[in-house]
């Protein structure tokens, strides 16, 4: 697979790239989850054997909405998807791709060592330290012997290397590189996703738009770090 090297971004740079997006073009946070959801999908999908159990860790934010519609798409494709919940879900977007989850017959039951096991707990709003529910899962994740994913900035990780935190083997950053995920070694394979953001966005704010053209999933090139 191709890969490209990209410049990060800074996270709060990024969070106002993103809130300007949203508010200035009308789109929709369910929209950019939903398309969040199936590029997670299609991911988990490329990782995946056809007889994977796959675990996908929820939130009650917006990352948990998009692994929610992976989740969704997952199960549409023929693969047998399994939620982890540690804490209740109460916000509406989540409560209603939660909803649609349910539809699709995609159970809720915890299982300590799956094939592969997704993080969509937390998003790059997240704050530390984590609850225990939280901390209890990551804990699991890291000691069983899954292939790790994780949506975005990983559930516990805001730079600190000594706090507790979702450790992957693979990484979907949405609509561009983060430096906060520079950080991680060179084995971490790292994806960037397209959120469906206008290149106008993009120029505003400085940011090299990926050549989403090319795909809509992009493979980054790792360094080595000294």
């Amino acid at each position: 697979m191709k890969t490209y090297e990209l410049e990060s971004v800074d996270l709060d740079l990024f969070k106002q790239f993103d809130y300007y997006a949203i508010s200035h073009y009308n789109l929709p946070i369910e929209l950019m989850m939903e398309n969040a959801g199936f590029h997670l999908a299609s991911l988990i999908a490329q990782k995946a054997k056809p007889h994977d159990l796959i675990q996908i860790g929820i939130g009650n934010g917006n990352n948990g909405g998009g692994g929610l519609v992976a989740a969704r798409r997952l199960k549409a494709w023929g693969y047998y998807v399994t939620l982890d919940i540690p804490e209740p879900i109460t916000r509406d977007l989540p409560l209603t791709q939660l909803a649609r989850a349910k539809l699709f017959g995609i159970p809720t039951n915890f299982y300590p060592n799956p094939d592969i096991w997704v993080d969509a707990y937390l998003g790059f709003n997240q704050r530390l330290p984590i609850t225990g529910s939280f901390e209890k899962c990551i804990i699991n994740a890291n000691a069983c012997n899954a292939y790790r994913i994780s949506l975005d900035i990983p559930t516990g990780y805001m730079g600190y290397e000594k706090s507790v935190f979702f450790n992957p083997d693979c990484i979907l950053t949405l609509a561009a590189p983060k430096k906060i995920l520079d950080r991680f070694s060179e084995d971490t394979e790292i994806y960037v996703a397209d959120l469906g953001i206008p290149k106008e966005v993009y120029e505003i704010y400085g940011i090299v738009i990926p050549p989403f053209y090319e795909s809509s999933l992009l493979k980054l090139r790792r360094l080595k770090r000294d």
